[in-house]
């Protein structure tokens, strides 16, 4: 049966809370992209966002770049009728959304306030629960923008819990730009960790996947098992955890091909172990679409990765001072040893060398 194509006269602001750059489009109709005939649903998603064709393999100059490559890489991979989606920022990238608003002064948005973030470990100086939920809400903010023209009642931002919902309500409240169903899956405001720093100070009893399951779908007396609300087209998992994850694969199988569903900041390369054979399957059929991050420092100092897609992945070095510069490539994620042995290859000049020295003792002069 043939299906209907969908008409959607748009005027897009990307990332407004980012930059102010207001793309104007036409009263001439965008035509969506039909999904593959198995879906079921009635909204097919196809050029929601206009611009960034260019499928330069390089890494982003700074966080605006970044934003625009990403959402590049989002539209090709709708193009392509994906509908699974995983999008993967470092950690505590600073996207400066939230600040923006509470300020008019400029601040300069460098690579690195992007990816300084990675370069710490849970503990250090810097990280903090407050600066990863500030991140996490950031990126779903940028991202719901990103799909406002097919209309908030079809987009959902799904948090781990009450508590991070009802901050990103808080904050979001009146604005028309994010307009949104913004949704937790646990609804007893249970604090989680998400895909990140893992679980509290006191361990606890293992259980198996039955009683994981069991604990997710039990009924609180009022609004039983998560479920996404109805008209949804477009499911943004806020940094989701190993817990989370059982509720998302229920949630995929129960909606189908014909939802779209990002993962924001799941971190899944980090997952040891998932619930099922059936789970690991499906996230593992999940396309990393956006990748930018620290890659294994032990393997490969000061060293980032970044796909996106349908590019290759990178592998570079980002000096103290300069733009990363690419020292390999490959059609698929560098593992630890693949980065080590890149990484045992480059060569970097006494210039360089010294350079790197001066900007280290510069930096410490200013503690």
């Amino acid at each position: 049966m043939t299906r209907k194509l969908l008409l959607l006269p748009v005027c897009i602001c990307m990332a407004a809370s980012m930059f102010v750059a207001v793309s104007a489009f036409q009263q001439s109709s965008f035509i969506l992209q039909t999904l593959p005939p198995t879906s079921s649903s009635r909204l097919s998603i196809g050029k929601v966002f206009g611009g960034d064709k260019t499928s330069e393999e390089q890494l982003p100059k700074d966080v605006k770049d970044a934003i625009s490559k990403c959402r590049g890489a989002v539209q090709k991979a709708l193009e392509n009728r994906l509908s699974r989606m995983d999008v993967e920022m470092p950690v505590g990238a600073n996207f400066g959304v939230e600040k923006k608003k509470a300020s008019s002064s400029k601040r300069k948005s460098s690579l690195s306030s992007l990816t300084d973030g990675d370069s710490l470990t849970d503990g250090e100086e810097g990280l903090t629960m407050e600066k990863l939920d500030t991140s996490n809400r950031e990126l779903a903010r940028l991202f719901v923008e990103m799909f406002q023209p097919l209309g908030g009642q079809h987009i959902s931002a799904v948090f781990n819990d009450e508590n991070l919902a009802n901050e990103a309500r808080s904050l979001w409240s009146g604005d028309l730009s994010v307009e949104c169903n913004i949704v937790a899956i646990d609804r007893k405001g249970k604090r989680s960790r998400g895909g990140l720093l893992g679980g509290g100070k006191k361990k606890k009893k293992a259980v198996g996947f039955a009683s994981k399951m069991a604990a997710e779908m039990e009924d609180d007396g009022s609004s039983g098992p998560f479920v996404l609300p109805k008209d949804t087209e477009v499911a943004l998992f806020v940094s989701p955890g190993p817990k989370e994850l059982i509720a998302i694969e229920r949630i995929c199988n129960e909606v189908g091909m014909g939802t779209c569903v990002i993962l924001l900041n799941a971190r899944l390369s980090r997952v040891e172990k998932y619930a099922s054979d059936e789970a690991r399957k499906l996230f593992e059929g999940f396309e990393k679409v956006w990748f930018l991050g620290a890659a294994p420092q032990e393997k490969a100092p000061g060293c980032l990765m970044h796909r996106a897609y349908p590019g290759k992945w990178l592998l570079a070095r980002k000096p103290k001072i300069g733009a990363p510069k690419t020292i390999a490539s490959k059609e698929d994620m560098f593992n630890g040893d693949e980065c080590e042995e890149a990484y045992s290859k480059i060569e970097v000049s006494d210039l360089e060398k010294t350079t790197e020295n001066l900007a280290m003792n510069m930096a410490g002069w200013f503690k």
